[in-house]
């Protein structure tokens, strides 16, 4: 048998296997570089892989080690923990639950508009998730809320962080694309390419995600047009209306402040995302000593909280990286590239394709787990075929905010298990986040029929 064709087919069952062993629930890193491994052994005996190609995995890591752009995700990780910490996120939900409670669906309307603030200025999921879940849903339950509806929307406005700048997601994302354009680009032969940066990711993400917020909002506005009784209001007392706007204000300004510091230096080109990252880390210990919750305890179980996340995103990225080598040196490129080029629609069908495999991904496999295998892959094609790597990657990351929502391994269903009281049942949160994932694909169709919505504001502010 032809060894290119091996190659291709040991290429196809290993990420056909790599799936399988996760799905047993191995450990996500291990069952990269193991399934790796062991493929590249066999292709090693049937003659179609080199073993010293293993030998450039140590320049690889050392890359990602010293790469100034991934410094900025344990700065943000420890920016979100410590704002987690500092109590901002609760009187934000109980001051928004005040100014909205007089409306119909008013707290699940405060939910979505803190949800977004969190989004952008802390970026950390599980800790939204949390927060709101201990906070807004037994208020939502008290005040008579359908407890689909509310878990619902604290599930989807906790995972905003995802695609709202600061999104670790879109730093590893820009640092992904910006090689692989500039080596797609190279085989073009336009040796000048424009560089694709994470703050330009970070400017495509903005209209999208207040897209998604404007998509959430919406239908809790539905449902308390046709579903009174779904979210009802829940009145403020006249004694507590005096202070209110007073209250409004000193909840919003901090989140505020530390919005525009971030984001705003790096949209105004004044600051690197690691530079702005640092900048925000610092911010977050200062807000945190100001309302008088700062001291070494909490310090200490930030930076030990940080060092577990990025740990465990890193080594994932490490066991990718194994698992590219083989996939690539067996003729895994090769097949993929056919594939997508056989598709057809060209650029468009190839590029469905791929976001229909990602979301399917999404129902066992977490964010990172499915950028760091399929993008190496798929990216370089989808560039090659003439797609824009800010418009991509910025799909990839709406795309994949639904894998924290989808069953059976959506991690924000899993968050809100672990604080929801006992009569809001599994099945209740499951059946709660599914009209949210239908607005997440609603919205992804909307962003793939206008791209103009991704690519307009980098364009105003790069070009």
């Amino acid at each position: 048998m032809d060894p290119v064709l091996i190659g291709e087919i040991l290429a196809g069952l290993m990420f056909l296997g790599v799936i399988g062993v996760l799905m047993l629930g191995f450990p996500v890193a291990f069952s990269l570089a193991g399934t790796a491994l062991l493929f590249g052994l066999v292709g090693w005996w049937l003659g179609v892989y080199d073993p010293s190609n293993y030998g450039s995995l140590a320049g690889r890591y050392i890359g990602l080690m010293t790469n100034e752009v991934l410094v900025a995700v344990p700065l943000f990780v420890f920016m979100g923990v410590m704002l987690e910490r500092s109590g901002i996120a609760e009187q934000l939900l109980l001051t928004m639950g005040k100014l909205f409670g007089n409306l119909r669906g008013g707290l699940g309307l405060s939910v979505i508009l803190v949800g977004a603030l969190l989004a952008a200025s802390t970026g950390v999921v599980g800790a939204t998730v949390v927060t709101m879940g201990l906070i807004s849903l037994p208020a939502m339950l008290r005040a008579g809320y359908d407890p689909k509806l509310a878990t619902g929307v604290i599930c989807a406005s906790g995972t905003l962080g995802q695609i709202i700048p600061p999104s670790t997601v879109l730093i590893f994302m820009g640092d992904m694309l910006s090689g692989i354009n500039a080596q797609v680009q190279m085989e073009k032969g336009n040796f000048a390419p424009e560089p694709v940066s994470v703050g330009a990711l970070f400017a495509g993400a903005i209209i999208p995600g207040l897209l998604l917020v404007g998509l959430y909002a919406s239908w809790v506005i539905f449902k308390a047009v046709t579903d009174p009784k779904s979210c009802p209001a829940t009145p403020v007392p006249e004694a507590e209306k005096a202070g209110l706007l007073k209250e409004v204000v000193v909840a919003l300004i901090p989140p505020l402040l530390l919005i525009l510091a971030v984001l705003g230096s790096i949209l105004a080109g004044i600051a690197t995302p690691t530079e702005a990252a640092s900048v925000g880390s610092v911010g977050a210990i200062i807000l945190t000593a100001l309302r008088w919750k700062l001291s070494f305890a909490i310090l200490r179980q930030a930076v030990i909280s940080t060092a577990t996340i990025t740990s465990m995103v890193f080594i994932i990225l490490f066991g990718a990286a194994v698992f590219s080598i083989v996939f690539r040196m067996m003729g895994g490129d090769n097949l993929v590239h056919e594939f997508l080029s056989s598709m057809p629609g060209g650029a468009i069908g190839a590029t469905i394709i791929v976001m229909l495999i990602m979301f399917l991904l999404g129902f066992i496999l977490d964010t990172f787990e499915i950028i760091f295998i399929v993008i190496p892959i798929t990216a370089p094609v989808l560039l090659a075929l003439g797609v824009d790597p800010i418009w991509l990657g910025v799909m990839v990351g709406v795309n994949l905010q639904t894998s924290f929502l989808t069953p059976p391994f959506g991690f924000a269903l899993f968050y809100l298990r672990g604080v929801a009281p006992s009569r809001v049942s599994t099945g209740m949160i499951y059946k709660g986040v599914v009209p949210f994932v239908l607005l997440q694909m609603m919205g992804l169709a909307v962003l793939f029929l206008f791209p103009d919505l991704i690519t307009w504001l980098p364009r105003l502010i790069y070009h």
